[in-house]
């Protein structure tokens, strides 16, 4: 079912899931939009080689919730993300990050909202060669000016089990050290939401569940925002809501999901990754 224990009950709450509505192409909850996406639709190629990896997308990301995007391979979950971040461009509708519309920005205007807004993870690190693992963490602070949080910092690095590795330069390190320090770096400067695409991708078990953790209780404990494309049922199962999409669309959802509740929920896809 997946590589990681199983996400602890969360406290006070029913651990069994939630199905929320699977007729609508939108999924709409309570509280305040760390970021929210309407009509969003991603076109790549034209005539034969025209692809819709996205079509027509309504969803809104909360403040203080933890939230996994999952869908067959193809479903357009990482598609959705980048346009979320603003990494990549829409075709049609919007998208914001607070109050902030991504469609019309300039390219500096993005690069200033992402590098002071938003952390990111990826699987493949994007670590720059020549800094240090504490240098790589720090560097969006650092080129925005901001003070570093020593406190959060050092309570980052812990928890990701970097605290005797932050002098080594990236081919110093092994590939889940490279994973943890591009973790530490999305969080440590405290941003509005994070998204995080496989973020436990090249970690083992341990890692992985600690890093789950971590970013489930940095939603708990301060508040944090994050997004999550994941492809493994106990993974998504540490989030607050999980967000699937098929063939561009969101199709469904849960609320306090389990990894059993998603694993059945995914086997309703078929191999095309349409619903049965």
């Amino acid at each position: 079912m997946g590589r990681y224990p199983r996400a602890p009950p969360r406290d006070g709450a029913d651990r069994r899931s939630s199905p929320m509505t699977t007729t609508t192409a939108t999924a709409v909850g309570t509280g305040r939009a760390a970021a929210r996406a309407t009509g969003l639709s991603k076109v790549y190629g034209a005539g034969e080689t025209r692809v819709v990896a996205l079509d027509d997308v309504s969803v809104e990301f909360h403040q203080g919730e933890f939230t996994a995007i999952m869908g067959p391979s193809g479903s357009g979950k990482s598609t959705l993300m980048h346009c979320m971040a603003g990494l990549d461009t829409v075709s049609a509708g919007s998208a914001t990050i607070g109050e902030v519309e991504l469609v019309g920005l300039r390219d500096k205007q993005l690069t200033q909202l992402r590098r002071d807004r938003i952390g990111f993870v990826f699987q493949a690190f994007n670590l720059l060669p020549t800094l240090t693992a504490l240098e790589n963490i720090t560097l969006p602070m650092d080129i925005a000016g901001r003070k570093v949080d020593k406190a959060w910092l050092d309570s980052v690095v812990d928890t990701v089990g970097l605290s005797g590795r932050l002098s080594h330069r990236p081919a110093q390190l092994s590939g889940g050290q490279q994973q943890r320090v591009a973790c530490a770096r999305a969080l440590a400067g405290r941003p509005e939401i994070i998204f995080a695409d496989e973020p436990t991708g090249n970690l083992d078990s341990r890692s992985g569940a600690e890093i789950l953790g971590f970013l489930r209780n940095s939603v708990r404990e301060l508040g944090q925002t994050v997004v999550m494309v994941t492809h493994d049922a106990v993974a998504a199962s540490y989030a607050d809501r999980v967000v699937f999409l098929a063939d561009g669309r969101i199709v469904d959802q849960l609320a306090a999901p389990t990894a059993d509740s998603v694993l059945d929920r995914m086997r309703r896809f078929d191999a095309k990754g349409r619903t049965n």
